[in-house]
């Protein structure tokens, strides 16, 4: 894996062999065992949208592993603007040892790996996010969850989370259903890749049918960053999609909620679900930090012995 931009980049073998280096550096961590293979190493974090774990997890992450991040706002550089991309990617080539981007467009993450001579990962883009999606099934591999025994209800927006959890559960052998409403649905291609590595894979307008036998249902925001001027049609259009105890009620006894958060509480989701038992979003969160330095590790060939 010389990048990590889409789901794409990974297999079922390396994201299983990912979610391991987690659970030993994880297991590192709370046991006190500091390790530092990334000592002298240098990662430069682009962000065009503003974040909080992202940011945090990325940075203390690169710390924990003995290495440094430079924090660089995406305006701050001028991104595309004051620099094209491709000399952006040029320069931070010379000075640091790999590029994490937060950006809109996701042709700028594959602008930057194009340009760029060290290791890019996409931290998140108008398309994917496969860092939440590994952090996401590393949440769930850790709790000893079956993904071939697994079904998965995504209900509310097809958006770029929603891309990359549907594409990598799909690659893990879970069966994954989508609940939208019309015109919001995932994206054509990226159905077409479920379609043809899903066991099962329903798309559906009716959030009940999705929700029925689930194990895990995961939603998120309905209003992402650069929507706000949707905010009214969006509103309404998903008003029958909120995640909440009837719709919970649909799926089996031990179903778990996943949301990647930040949430918007009393829409997609409502406080006595997003902060009931059966959710595990701040274990999501807390595993963004663990998942996310198996990925530095594995694209700068660092390794958890090293230290």
């Amino acid at each position: 894996m010389r990048h990590l931009l889409a789901v794409s980049d990974l297999t079922r073998e390396s994201a299983l062999h990912l979610f391991q280096v987690a659970a030993d550096l994880k297991q590192r961590l709370k046991a006190g065992h500091r390790v530092a293979p990334l000592a002298g190493r240098t990662l430069a974090l682009i962000f065009e949208k503003p974040s909080l774990r992202t940011r945090v997890t990325f940075e203390v992450g690169v710390i924990q592993l003995g290495g440094r991040a430079v924090y660089l706002q995406g305006g701050e550089i001028g991104l595309g603007t004051r620099e094209s991309v491709p000399d952006v990617a040029r320069n931070l080539s010379r000075w640091v040892d790999g590029i994490v981007a937060r950006v809109f467009a996701h042709s700028t993450v594959q602008t930057l790996a194009h340009e760029a001579s060290i290791p890019v990962v996409n931290a998140l883009s108008d398309f994917e996010h496969p860092c939440q999606a590994l952090a996401d099934f590393f949440t769930l591999w850790e709790r000893g969850v079956d993904f071939t025994k697994m079904k998965l209800a995504w209900i509310g927006d097809g958006n770029n989370v929603c891309h990359s959890v549907v594409l990598l559960g799909a690659m893990l052998g879970a069966r994954i259903a989508v609940a939208c409403p019309p015109g919001y649905e995932p994206d054509a291609a990226v159905q077409a890749r479920v379609r043809r590595d899903a066991p099962q894979f329903d798309l559906t307008e009716d959030a009940k049918a999705a929700a029925t036998g689930a194990d895990v249902i995961y939603t998120d925001t309905w209003i992402s960053m650069g929507q706000e001027t949707e905010r009214e049609e969006r509103l309404e259009a998903f008003s029958r999609y909120q995640v909440n105890d009837t719709i919970l009620g649909f799926a089996k006894p031990s179903a778990l909620v996943m949301h990647c958060l930040p949430a918007h509480r009393g829409e997609e989701i409502t406080d006595a679900v997003l902060d009931g038992p059966r959710s595990i979003v701040l274990d999501q969160a807390e595993n963004r930090l663990h998942a996310q330095k198996a990925v530095i590790l594995e694209l700068l060939g660092g390794s958890v012995d090293d230290a």
